[in-house]
């Protein structure tokens, strides 16, 4: 099929015969393009070298019982993941990066680690305000009135000022939020269509419902 037509559905479960590869020897990785100075780093090592080591044998499970039964032939049990320790043999330098590093790390690095904290601006966790939800929204208009409520009577010929601050608060059901607002169930469409309305000063308030994720990426949003 390779020859006659170009293609050949699955044939990436026997792509040994493609690289050159003998029964037995690990699948080419990355790690082959790496240059010999290379830095690999581990996030979250507690959780991830476990999934490494797991990756192969569930791989081998499910490819076992296809081989067996005819579904696959047995050298596509070599198109797999690096068994741990082929990881463990050819992975670069490495850091580790752990809140809470297990064994495994610990003893490769013979029990010695560096503590990274974070907390650069000395910033302290924000003060929680508990508000009547029957008056919420004029709660929320009252702490925005020097700019959502003051922006309209300034907008006449600067509608679409960039300057002007934006607000993104967030609501736990539809009902509450009273104005435009962004949902998981929105279309994607219609969602941009909010953001870059918000953007443009069409409108200063986007309510979003429990999180309006799509706000991370909004500097303009306070």
């Amino acid at each position: 099929m390779l020859v006659e037509t170009g293609m050949c559905k699955g044939i990436e479960n026997y792509s040994r015969y493609l690289s050159g590869q003998k029964r037995g020897e690990p699948p080419p990785t990355l790690f082959q393009y790496l240059p010999p100075d290379a830095l690999l780093f581990v996030d979250e090592s507690h959780a991830t070298l476990p999934q490494v080591r797991g990756m192969y044998n569930g791989d081998y499970a499910r490819k076992k019982v296809l081989s067996d039964y005819g579904f696959r032939l047995p050298s596509a049990m070599d198109n797999r993941p690096l068994k741990f320790e082929e990881f463990d043999g050819m992975r670069p330098q490495t850091v580790f990066v752990s809140a809470t590093p297990g064994p495994l790390e610990l003893g490769m690095t013979g029990g010695k680690f560096v503590e990274q904290v974070i907390r650069p601006t000395g910033l302290i966790d924000p003060p929680i305000l508990i508000r009547p939800a029957s008056t919420q929204v004029d709660d929320l208009l009252a702490r925005d009135a020097g700019n959502a409520q003051a922006r309209p009577a300034r907008a006449g010929h600067h509608a679409h000022h960039s300057a002007w601050p934006r607000s993104s608060p967030t609501t736990w059901t539809k009902p509450a939020s009273r104005c435009a607002i962004c949902t998981p169930t929105s279309t994607r469409w219609s969602a941009c269509r909010c953001i870059r309305d918000l953007r443009l000063g069409t409108f200063d308030v986007l309510v979003g419902v429990n999180l309006l994720r799509e706000g991370l990426d909004i500097p303009e949003c306070g």
